[in-house]
């Protein structure tokens, strides 16, 4: 029997295992070669288009396809012959052929595989990817159902915050207005990190509004929809995700926010509080499970990273926002991704290269 194409990804969700070869154009989100307990060779991967990401397994017996992984990286565009299977209650392929797309073929659009911020960030691509957000209250509350107004000052009051702190915390009441990012393999101290900033609607900031000509190369105004279509289009194509608190706040925000402008979220960051892969939250490593403070800054201060809570920190950023300062937000909010790429690296050398799992 012929394999049947399937169009879109998602589309596979419809297939019950067993039911016989299958071929679809994907891109390449991960790709790493293993072993099994009994030393057998095998290549775990990740294929994804615009429609959803899904999990394969490439077994020792599959000898061609096993081979084309060398050739292969993350971000290439393939067309894969598989089997649908169920692992754990998730959608897995089960991989037989692999090779590169040929443009031009029936069946291949390559702008059906690549997310929509690809553009934004197709220079910034890498295989470890740090990043740090900074939020900032986006609501007027007085313009807001009292209800929901009440509700952010029950919040504050029953945590002794400020209800600008409240906001700021929230994706349904804050906006993310710096997202910086860099790669985790280059040295700290010299570290390439860019940082997308929104700059403030007119009229919105107390000081007068920022001249984005003015800013340096690696600081790119953006809409925060760009942002975070941006942010998406990075974590989907790296093999890692790092962060300091990641899960806890991060990323929960992240999602709230796409949500709400309607911005695909094509990759699960929140899975499996403890998982190495694809998100790391070195707060779940290193965080004691609460025994005690350690926050990114204590982290820093006890491995001897420089940390930049010395000259400001997220309580500053409002206020910073606010008078159009984005020079000094990206500054600050790449030297925390800085620091979290300084104690990744310790982690990594330490303790991650002696997991499995990593």
């Amino acid at each position: 029997m012929e394999p049947q194409d399937v169009t879109h990804v998602a589309d596979l969700e419809a297939l019950v295992a067993g039911a016989g070869m299958h071929t679809a154009f994907a891109v390449v989100r991960h790709l790493r070669r293993a072993q099994t307990r009994q030393g057998k060779p095998y290549c775990e991967l990740r294929l994804a288009d615009r429609s959803r990401t899904v999990a394969g397994k490439i077994w020792s017996d599959a000898t061609r396809a096993m081979a084309a992984v060398d050739e292969l990286s993350v971000g290439d565009h393939v067309k894969a012959l598989f089997e649908v299977e169920e692992y754990k209650g998730a959608l897995q392929l089960t991989i037989r052929g692999l090779r590169p797309a040929q443009p031009g073929e029936s069946g291949y659009d390559p702008t059906s595989l690549v997310d929509e911020g690809h553009e934004l960030v197709s220079d910034l691509l890498c295989d470890v990817m740090v990043f740090d957000i900074e939020t900032v209250p986006a609501v007027d509350l007085r313009k807001a159902p009292p209800t929901i107004a009440q509700a952010v000052a029950k919040h504050a009051e029953r945590n002794e915050w400020d209800q600008a702190k409240v906001m700021s915390l929230s994706p349904y009441f804050g906006q993310v207005v710096s997202l910086a990012v860099g790669n985790g393999d280059q040295d700290p101290r010299t570290q390439d990190v860019t940082v997308f900033v929104v700059p403030p609607a007119g009229g919105h900031g107390t000081g007068p509004q920022p001249s984005t000509a003015a800013l340096p190369h690696w600081i790119r105004p953006v809409s925060e929809v760009d942002l975070l279509r941006a942010f998406w289009a990075l974590a989907g194509h790296a093999n890692v995700v790092v962060s300091y608190n990641g899960r806890g706040f991060d990323v929960p925000f992240l999602i709230g926010r796409s949500l709400i402008h309607g911005v695909p979220v094509r990759i699960d960051l929140l899975a499996s509080k403890y998982a190495l892969r694809p998100h790391l939250d070195l707060f779940a490593v290193l965080g004691g499970y609460g025994r005690g403070p350690s926050s990114l800054d204590v982290v820093c201060w006890a491995l001897g990273v420089a940390s930049p809570k010395d000259t400001m920190d997220g309580s500053m950023v409002a206020t910073t926002y606010a008078k159009g300062d984005l020079a000094q937000i990206a500054l600050y909010n790449a030297g925390d991704v800085r620091a979290t790429t300084a104690v990744f690296q310790r982690v990594r050398d330490g303790i991650l290269r002696f997991r499995d799992e990593w």
